[in-house]
């Protein structure tokens, strides 16, 4: 019976399969620092394969460039074995939500989500720090090759990330920053949809990086727009060299597919006061947007052809079209020619022509609440200002239903800080009834107080009291619509050390071996981690029953079933397998005898063959 792998996809390892598969002549064997035999790829081959396209040497060429980017690249593809252990008593509606927190690093949250959500999510929208010299960032330990990462991941020694302040002085204050951010975004790249967006709040100090960064990784191509905000009103007097910003930046990319949903037609415009059969009109200037020097094909004289008056063009911005165009929209009557002598001719816009909904300009969040706003909405849920600088709701709402409209739409925020985009999604869902669902993570960071001491704390705390005051506003019960959110922490693997090194056991120690599960875990925690191993989504429901004295878990019905209670026998495992799920496992130490343990392949694919059987 195959094993569950129970650590994250090596990236690496997957990009040296690609590679082989498309050129299998650039595949040898070398030896690693430990003298052991490993595939690699002999890289002076494959630039030979792509010898009419590759950079060699130290040409000059356009790229991004810093300190730290060769670890960040290892960071984003180096597997880590950790799980996701759920915690019941800090969700709310746990069995029935499909919204997730997710407490710890957002790196591993996206490592460990990889396979869950590959090409799921349809937003992505992330407020990360700022670096105003007092923000914290996440410093990543990057000092080791990727075996050692994965034993280190382990936590066998509990070495972890921690935040750091970049401050000014720090000699890599842009980089570090970067380097922060890049494999974040390179790993949160493979969890959106092809219709997916991803947006990002920033400010002037690192918007030029965040671009160029952004260029990168989703493709220059793949810029949307870069949406302005007005966050304050009242100039900020402390820059006393420099003019004061009351503005800061949403900068939005998009996968192929991917189109904001747009602001509605104002459709009031649109009138037939001449009766024209192909229905309502409005009328749109007809002038152009270049100087003669610019475009001179767009520089002619219009000639009213019963009038035979010509109206000269616009010396700085010429007409709306070539003449040829021009003369087709003559003869389909779409020109409106002006009764009075002063007067210039007019285009005929049909609402019938409209192809979809405005977008809306890179200014159009000048409409939406500012900071204010969000300080406001916490000092009414908390009574007092417990986060600072939070964003506004409206703010909030007005990203979402651009980036996520549909019903299912799956929105992930992986700097969650005070949990506005989940009290955002609250009140959409309350607002047009559409199942819109998150993924919210947010690492432990201290907050210096007694009652929330950390920031996440504070995050589901803030879910909480929204989902509270959004239910006694709208007298509703506490299960419609979905204000629940199921809370999971990353923690170390489930599995001791010998699940992932069992050559490294001594034949002395193999006794002490026998059950390969850490002895505080339990059989929820085991279920979570399997979920993530095969990629089966974290937000299903859960049931359990008792079948001959052993506690099963079904999830979503017939998705997975799941046992980890010592001594199976061969009519439990047939009851299961009369269940047909899609999915079952066990643990190797789980079964009564060892002939159970060899009969539980037959006896699936006697009585449910279309079941994938592993063990752990």
């Amino acid at each position: 019976m195959e094993k569950l792998k129970m650590h994250t996809p090596d990236l690496t390892s997957e990009n040296v399969e690609k590679i082989a598969a498309l050129f299998p002549n650039c595949v040898t064997e070398a030896t690693d620092e430990n003298g052991k035999l490993t595939r690699a790829i002999d890289f002076d081959q494959l630039r030979q394969e792509l010898s009419g396209a590759i950079v060699e040497g130290p040409r000059e060429r356009y790229h991004l460039d810093w300190p730290g980017k060769r670890e960040a690249i290892l960071a984003a593809n180096a597997p880590i074995a950790k799980t996701l252990r759920p915690c019941r008593e800090e969700s709310v509606d746990f069995e029935t939500t499909k919204n997730l927190f997710i407490e710890g690093d957002n790196l591993d949250a996206l490592k460990l989500l990889q396979e869950t959500y590959l090409g799921k999510v349809k937003l992505i929208y992330i407020d990360p720090p700022y670096n105003t010299g007092n923000d914290f960032i996440y410093e990543d330990d990057f000092g080791e090759d990727c075996e050692s990462y994965l034993l280190r991941s382990n936590q066998k020694d509990e070495i972890g990330n921690h935040l750091v302040t970049n401050t000014n002085a720090n000699g890599r204050f842009h980089s570090d920053w970067l380097t922060m951010l890049y494999p974040r975004l390179k790993l949160a790249r493979n969890l959106l949809r092809d219709d997916g967006i991803v947006m990002i709040s920033v400010d002037d100090r690192e918007l030029g990086n965040l671009r160029r960064l952004c260029d990168e990784i989703f493709g220059d191509e793949a810029f949307l727009i870069q949406f302005v905000w007005k966050r304050r009103t009242v100039a900020d007097s402390r820059n006393a060299d420099m003019a004061s910003s009351d503005h800061e930046y949403v900068v939005c990319y998009k996968m192929p597919k991917a189109q904001l949903k747009g602001k509605p037609i104002d459709t009031n415009k649109y009138t037939n006061p001449d009766g024209d059969p192909r229905g309502p009109w409005f009328s749109d200037n007809l002038t152009g947007i270049a100087n003669r020097e610019e475009r001179p094909n767009l520089h002619y004289d219009l000639v009213n052809p019963e009038t035979k008056r010509a109206y000269p063009p616009s010396p700085t911005r010429g007409w709306y079209c070539a003449p040829d165009t021009m003369a087709t929209l003559i003869a389909e009557n779409r020109i409106l020619w002006p009764a009075k002598a002063d007067g210039r001719p007019r285009l005929k816009k049909f609402l019938k022509d409209a192809k979809r909904n405005e977008t809306g300009t890179s200014s159009w969040l000048s409409d939406v609440g500012q900071t204010s706003e969000g300080t406001q909405v916490i000092q009414e849920l908390f009574g007092e200002k417990v986060f600072p600088f939070t964003k506004p709701l409206s703010l909030m709402r007005t990203l979402i239903d651009q980036g996520a409209a549909g019903d299912g739409d799956i929105v992930m925020d992986f700097f969650a800080g005070s949990a506005t985009t989940g009290h955002a999604i609250f009140e959409l869902v309350n607002q047009d009834d559409r199942d819109r669902r998150f993924v919210l993570v947010q690492i432990p960071e201290p907050t210096g107080r007694n009652d929330f001491d950390t920031l996440s704390k504070l995050a589901m705390e803030r879910l909480r009291r929204a989902r509270k005051s959004l239910t006694e506003k709208a007298g509703l019960a506490f299960n419609e619509p979905d204000f629940g959110f199921r809370v999971l922490k990353i923690d170390t693997s489930n599995m001791r050390d010998v699940y992932y090194t069992p050559d490294a056991v001594a034949q002395g120690d193999l006794l002490a071996q026998v059950d390969n599960i850490k002895p505080d875990r339990t059989p929820e925690d085991l279920l979570f981690q399997v979920l993530v191993d095969w990629g089966i989504d974290l937000a299903l429901p859960i049931a359990t029953e008792t079948i001959a004295g052993k506690q099963v878990f079904f999830v979503d019905t017939n998705a997975l079933a799941a046992c980890f209670d010592a001594g199976l026998t061969d009519d439990m495992v047939k009851e299961i397998a009369r269940r047909k799920p899609l999915r079952a496992v066990f643990r190797d130490a789980s079964y009564g005898t060892d002939s159970v343990k060899i009969n539980v392949d037959q006896i699936f694919k006697l009585l449910s063959p279309d079941t994938e059987v592993r063990s752990i």
